[in-house]
């Protein structure tokens, strides 16, 4: 991780579970981080959390459905923080529908957050590391939802989404090596990870009322933590700069798919 130190990363979705771990963790790895999510305040509470942290984190409220807050975002970053090295796409929603009744604004929600946000986010990173010839590193936060669909009630679009990641992965890959290229591209597919996406997913879809019907479709005998996720992300980056981690599937112990 030492080529790292100093250097500027952005997560996306930082304000709690999976993405406030690795933001963590990179604070603490030294890097300046900048946790993108629509809770700011979240954000800022980690910031003074880590204020003796070898790097240094910086928060900026964006709603990544929203393209020009996403585009506006990496600016500001480029006037006050410098240039990226180091893109994670962490931020995903899972949301209580289905596909014979479901809900259109459900899916489209799951389709901004999941798949487009990536692109955009992507998009804009590419451009700049091209640009500075940066030989920069993005991750894709994705899901073992992403390789197999075991069916669950509600879980709907979401597998969807997260195979479209694992495909957007592979294109990336292929469009950076045409370019010759040596940004690296990596996926991490956890399982059940211990985290509020139950409870956010009922939220979200406007009934706080299932929580707890929403928790036990997705929950297993055994759950990672948001650690286990951050550690895969700190992995990947340590690797020699020949080595390209394409996909790395986390699951827990005693998972049943």
């Amino acid at each position: 991780m030492d080529r790292w130190q100093g250097k500027v990363a952005v997560v996306t979705g930082a304000s709690s579970g999976i993405g406030q771990a690795i933001t963590k963790s990179l604070v603490e790895k030294g890097l300046l981080v900048v946790g993108m999510a629509r809770r700011k305040e979240k954000v800022d509470e980690l910031s003074g959390d880590l204020k003796n942290a070898p790097g240094k984190l910086y928060s900026v409220r964006v709603d990544v459905t929203n393209e020009a807050e996403i585009v506006q975002a990496f600016k500001w970053i480029k006037e006050n923080v410098g240039s990226v090295h180091i893109l994670v796409n962490n931020a995903g929603i899972l949301r209580m529908t289905n596909l014979i009744e479901g809900k259109t604004e459900l899916w489209r929600e799951m389709i901004d957050t999941n798949v487009l946000s990536l692109c955009i986010a992507t998009r804009e990173v590419v451009k700049e590391m091209r640009l500075n010839n940066i030989d920069g590193h993005i991750i894709h936060i994705n899901s073992m939802s992403g390789h197999k669909v075991v069916y669950h009630p509600l879980m709907n679009l979401y597998p969807a989404t997260k195979y479209a990641v694992t495909a957007l992965t592979e294109t990336l890959r292929q469009e950076l090596n045409s370019l010759g290229s040596k940004i690296k591209i990596s996926s991490i597919s956890p399982g059940y990870v211990d985290t509020n996406i139950g409870e956010a997913a009922a939220i979200g879809s406007g009934y706080p009322g299932r929580i707890a019907e929403m928790q036990n479709v997705i929950k297993c005998s055994a759950a990672l933590q948001p650690s286990d996720v951050a550690n895969a992300v700190i992995y990947v980056l340590s690797t020699p700069k020949h080595v390209q981690v394409h996909e790395l599937k986390l699951k827990p112990m005693q998972e049943l798919f």
